[in-house]
């Protein structure tokens, strides 16, 4: 069955949420795809900031493979070696956390936050707290929760009346921020990094201000980490770089590998008031999910590895800002690690697009920013292929 053939049936079979690309991918090999067509691209989307290790590590295939061979599936009415091995792990790693939950997705780690939080204000004494702070151009899922706290009217419009109390401040501006936690507030989100609003890094006194007013008004602080943690930002941990830890903690993206998984990292004074029944899911932290993950987070917690991706990550930054120079469409560059992002006077697409035709994969981030979230394991030398590709695709869409 050939490309024309599947995309057919895509059209027929699929309800799409998500515009594709023009062109089936069908395998990868390091930090590579390849098509149906057996055209290879270069891989600066990582499965939207999933797939850090790049393409076929072969301890995460040995994991899988060895887990898979002897229990797929329990349910979470039993205990599970694997689960709780990660479970471990991922608390130990935290610096803050006494307690996980798990889970399959960001969208449901972002749930289990507010679920949480608000159970925590409620068993303290504070049941008239159920609002949530979050912030503009901050993006946290698309289930109905964590929609009322993705101010995008392309999301939200459709779907009213969304969850009740989600409140929006400027992002990066502490005095909004303190005008709205007040005494019906039971948390405040915020991504350190944020992804799909453009890649917007959080300020130094941003950051720690919102720590003291969550202390001193007793609200739930919870960091998004889902696409900027986990080794992206060139730290384990996001939040790392400003000195401050949350009460949650959301992870997702690369967890797994390539496979579902979902955390919500917590205190243990949130912890201590949760019980059997506030919370569940049926599939969530399979043991070869768990397995697996167990895997990529040993890898990705290594110091060495988290040297390279500061040093590919500067290597980066250096050559997307040589394309200021060049390219009067290069307003800005933003991010940390290896989460870029190219501000552009035009659309982010006309250049992902001809990125396409060259073998390069990128996506946006909001229609003005050209988003770059290569595997953690990225080589200076493909970087030097991207930033040309790049280079040449935005020729094209500025001469369009």
């Amino acid at each position: 069955m050939n490309t024309k053939d599947i995309m057919n049936l895509d059209s027929e079979y699929i309800l799409h949420t998500y515009a594709r690309a023009p062109f089936v991918i069908v395998r990868g090999e390091g930090l590579y795809v390849y098509d149906a067509d057996n055209k290879r691209y270069l891989d600066f989307v990582s499965g939207i900031a999933v797939n850090a290790l790049g393409y076929g590590d072969p301890d995460v295939f040995a994991a899988l493979q060895a887990q898979a061979s002897q229990l797929m599936h329990i349910s979470n009415l039993f205990h599970s070696a694997p689960q709780v091995f990660l479970a471990e792990q991922l608390v130990k790693a935290s610096g803050f956390a006494d307690k996980v939950y798990l889970c399959n997705s960001g969208a449901e780690a972002v749930e289990a936050a507010i679920k949480f939080s608000r159970k925590y204000q409620l068993k303290n004494g504070n049941g008239e707290r159920t609002e949530m702070l979050a912030f503009g151009h901050g993006f946290h899922g698309r289930t109905l929760g964590a929609l009322a706290l993705t101010p995008r009217a392309q999301y939200q419009d459709a779907f009213r009346p969304l969850m009740p109390g989600a409140k929006i401040a400027p992002f990066n501006d502490l005095a909004a921020a303190d005008k709205l936690l007040d005494d019906r507030t039971a948390a405040c989100i915020v991504e350190p990094i944020q992804g799909e609003g453009g890649i917007n890094p959080a300020e130094q006194e941003f950051m720690a201000g919102l720590r003291c007013l969550c202390d001193e008004r007793g609200i739930v602080l919870v960091f998004d980490e889902i696409q900027c943690g986990l080794g992206r930002a060139g730290t384990l941990w996001a939040h790392e770089a400003y000195g401050v830890t949350p009460d949650i903690m959301t992870l997702a993206k690369p967890l797994g590998g390539g496979l579902p998984i979902g955390a919500t990292l917590v205190r243990k004074s949130i912890a201590d008031v949760i019980q059997p029944g506030d919370h569940g899911s049926t599939f969530a932290a399979n043991p070869v999910i768990t397995a697996v993950a167990r895997v990529v987070l040993g890898k990705i917690r290594q110091p060495e590895l988290l040297a390279k991706v500061r040093a590919r990550g500067a290597y980066l930054q250096d050559k997307l800002n040589a394309l200021k120079q060049t390219h009067k469409t290069v307003t800005a560059v933003r991010g940390r690690g290896l989460i870029w992002g190219v501000e552009l006077t035009i659309e982010a697409s006309h250049v992902v697009q001809a990125g396409y035709q060259r073998g390069l994969l990128t996506l946006n981030a909001g229609k003005n920013v050209l988003r770059l979230l290569p595997p953690l394991v990225v080589s200076e030398e493909a970087i030097d292929e991207a930033v040309a590709i790049i280079d040449a695709s935005l020729g094209e869409a500025e001469g369009a």
